[in-house]
């Protein structure tokens, strides 16, 4: 499955009330194969849902048409109003590479889609973004200009017109509107809450903060005339943070003013950096920032490094956990300030991963890891707990890098333990990954045994299969052999110069990382001696070897200081 192309496709109807009406559209969604609904976001005040699927191309293609089929003949743009801009039923609706395929490959999936929707449907089209057909046009703003009140003079002007559409402002289109179809790469729609009701304070920040900032007007003056270059341009003063788009509003729900922000290049401006810089110029107009609403869906990395962020500012220790960076972020970003965050239902990683039903080791209480161990099925065998046996290794290493971090009177050291624990963290991690992919390596092997052996074909495809499965399940606990062999380098450095109550601990880390990697090599040997190739089962065995000696001379080494340490 490497090359499997995955694409997600954020379609926004201009709906957020009848809920019978939105589940027709995701049902519709849903009828294509292979499509896998992510999220279903509604919001009163904007009369807007946000709907986040994914799937292969084609499928996501599909789906996406069936939706603006059914969003046109449920929703009618004559009676619609709402507090977001929107020009049609289905407002806007964009494509996103997720893995194995380009921007480029999305906007014409976009291009295409847009024809057809005009062609079939009868609903006018614009193309945006990266799919854009026009250079003003990749401008989410420019293309809905004016919104669908001046749809039907737009239709008719050819410099305004509709990539994909009549001349004439049809029935069709004062039904459904006009639909906005591109391609973009992931961007973060985030709302945020102020302690104010003025649209126009809440708009004036938006405006400080935005990419394309505000006019210039003369004197200075906030009534005065608008400024133009030479060119009869209006010209922008530039607002801070580059990569946004923002308006503010104001949201009769729930009673305030918010600033809502498009982050379209979250690398620019990550969520944490485009808060802090709201914040400062809310505080700058006597207002403040109460907290974040997340709209739609958010990547993991956005929290994991808002919360890193955050502990840095307090001079805290970022190697902690994954579900204790995100607690930060939450609480720092005030993500729960209007209704609770639920990260299993706003981060796209976790929705990917919710209907995954594979018994995973690593998720099993310790307890029932022991017992299943324990039982008559040959797996979890020796290369899992080796790999568990590492992992326990790296986590006392970086709890002992975080403990030092915390100590009273090493406040000027905080940030190098900090660094040790975080490392220690991603070593760990790759060795509880290394836990499962261990008894998946035995399992391919035993699903070869399954491959039929009638014909002469089919015990040369078993052969094959066998060596190639034998190769991985050789080239898994190597992979465990060297992840371990870096825990020594942690455990050294807190034995050495962490907390010398904790000193003990990382005598232990050593120890466990010596036993994963003896018993790692173990399955090395065994499954290469089952190796045809020879040479590469003497190449993978020497490997192994030298990472033995290895570690066995870095445990000596972190033991006699340990033990020096513990002697006085």
């Amino acid at each position: 499955m490497e090359n499997f192309k995955l694409v997600e496709c954020v379609p926004n109807f201009s709906e957020g009330r009848d809920m019978s009406v939105i589940k027709q559209i995701t049902d519709a969604i849903e009828t294509v194969d292979g499509i896998k609904l992510l999220n279903v976001d509604p919001g009163f005040a904007t009369n807007r849902t946000v709907v986040t699927f994914v799937g292969a191309p084609e499928n996501v293609v599909e789906a996406a048409f069936r939706a603006v089929r059914k969003a046109s003949e449920l929703i009618d743009m004559r009676r619609h109003k709402g507090a977001h801009p929107r020009l049609g039923a289905t407002d806007v609706l964009p494509f996103i590479p997720i893995a194995n395929i380009t921007l480029e490959e999305c906007a014409q999936l976009a291009r295409s889609l847009a024809k057809r929707v005009y062609e079939e449907l009868g609903i006018p089209t614009y193309n945006y973004e990266a799919a854009a057909n026009r250079p003003e046009r990749r401008n989410l703003a420019v293309v809905r200009r004016g919104e669908y009140e001046f749809l039907h003079k737009r239709m008719s002007d050819p410099k305004d017109a509709p990539d994909f559409g009549p001349a004439t402002f049809t029935e069709q289109a004062a039904k459904s509107g006009a639909t906005i179809i591109g391609a973009r790469d992931f961007l973060i729609a985030a709302n945020y809450n102020l302690n104010t009701t003025s649209t126009r304070r809440a708009n004036a920040i938006a405006f400080d903060v935005r990419e394309k900032g505000r006019p210039q007007r003369e004197g200075g003056r906030p009534n005065g005339k608008p400024m133009k270059d030479a060119n009869g341009n209006i010209i922008m003063i530039p607002g801070t943070l580059k990569g946004t788009k923002a308006i503010g509003w104001y949201i009769d729900e729930y009673g305030i003013a918010q600033v809502s922000m498009n982050i379209t290049d979250i690398k620019t401006a990550p969520l944490h950096i485009a808060f802090e810089e709201v914040s400062r110029a809310a505080a700058a107009r006597g207002v403040r920032v109460t907290g974040t609403e997340i709209v739609g869906l958010i990547p993991l990395n956005s929290l994991l490094e808002a919360g890193k962020y955050f502990l840095r500012k307090q001079q805290r220790s970022v190697g902690v956990s994954q579900s204790e960076l995100l607690k930060i972020a939450i609480k720092s970003l005030g993500l729960s300030d209007l209704t609770p965050f639920k990260p299993e239902e706003k981060i796209i990683e976790y929705l990917m991963a919710k209907d995954d039903t594979a018994k995973k080791l690593v998720d099993m209480t310790c307890k029932a890891f022991a017992e299943e161990t324990a039982s008559e099925s040959p797996a979890p065998g020796g290369g899992s707990i080796a790999a568990y046996a590492g992992a326990l290794g790296a986590a006392l290493g970086a709890m002992v890098a975080n403990l030092s971090s915390h100590k009273s009177g090493w406040d000027d050291k905080w940030e190098t333990f900090s660094n040790t624990a975080e490392e220690g963290q991603k070593i760990m991690a790759e060795l509880l990954g290394l836990v499962d992919e261990d008894t998946a390596a035995f399992n391919k092997i035993m699903a070869v045994f399954a491959m039929p052996k009638e014909t002469d074909g089919d015990k040369t495809a078993r052969a094959a299969a066998l060596e190639a499965a034998t190769l991985y399940a050789t080239k898994v606990p190597l992979r465990t052999m060297q992840a371990s062999l870096k825990v020594f380098n942690i455990v050294k450095e807190m034995a050495l110069n962490g907390n010398p109550n904790s000193v003990s601990d990382a005598g232990v880390g050593a120890l466990m990382a010596r036993s994963a990697v003896l018993g790692a090599d173990m399955n090395v040997r065994i499954n290469a001696a089952g190796l045809k190739d020879k040479a590469a089962a003497k190449k993978l065995i020497d490997e192994a070897a030298k990472i033995v000696k290895e570690a066995q001379a870095l445990e000596r080494e972190v033991l006699e200081i340990v033990n020096k340490k513990i002697m006085g």
